[in-house]
């Protein structure tokens, strides 16, 4: 799987991926990372890559012309387009499988300030995603949180492909159940008895059980 990343810091993108699975994942071929910094298509002498809005307003947006450049530069390795953008589709994990699903090459255009000239929306993109209902100040996080959920589900990324069978929202929207390690008394605070007690039977009844119970309800838990 390709990432590339369209961003004023690569050194943010590059960090991410220089640690943990995802820098193993790298090491083994398992990822590729790329980073495009959009100042290198600036098309004046001080790199200028934003500009103020037509029919004013506070703020400045990353113009089209880079984004365009930068685009371009990437030939056929550009794959599925994705903005971060504050006004778009809510990220899930059904568009995480879908995109690991149907693309080895995805590259993220990170978002800053006021956002970006909608022409970039409009003519530029495959898909504009948000993290939720909120902003913040950098496209870049929200690049890396949708790279990394995509990432899990690539084979190879994680040691035990089992480990993905019963995660949070594979389902439907359920939760994971509650899991426990030692010690098994903490400050009185006590495992359920049923996960020590090594009737496997029992134990996943009680998983599904409280898998069930912990679906999300209006953004939180019932």
């Amino acid at each position: 799987m390709l990432f590339n990343f369209i961003t004023l810091f690569p050194e943010r993108i590059e960090t991410y991926f220089s640690t943990s699975l995802p820098a193993k994942a790298v090491e083994r071929g398992v990822l590729k990372i790329r980073t495009i910094q959009l100042r290198d298509f600036a098309d004046n002498k001080h790199n200028r890559v934003d500009d103020t809005i037509y029919g004013g307003g506070p703020g400045m947006l990353l113009q089209v012309a880079p984004i365009f450049r930068a685009l371009e530069s990437l030939g056929s390795d550009k794959g599925h387009v994705v903005l971060l953008s504050a006004s778009g589709q809510t990220f899930e994990q059904s568009i995480a499988e879908e995109m690991q699903r149907e693309y080895d090459k995805i590259t993220f255009i990170s978002g800053y300030y006021e956002g970006v000239d909608h022409r970039v929306s409009e003519h530029l993109i495959d898909r504009e995603v948000a993290l939720g209902n909120y902003v913040i100040s950098s496209g870049d996080v929200a690049a890396i949180c949708v790279a990394d959920s995509i990432s899990r589900l690539v084979p190879g990324f994680l040691g035990k492909i089992s480990s993905l069978d019963e995660e949070s929202h594979n389902i439907c929207n359920v939760l994971e159940y509650p899991q426990y390690t030692k010690p098994r008394d903490f400050n009185g605070w006590k495992v359920p008895d049923v996960l020590v007690e090594g009737n496997h039977k029992e134990i996943e009844r009680w998983r599904e059980a409280n898998r069930k119970s912990r679906k999300i309800i209006i953004g939180r838990e019932e």
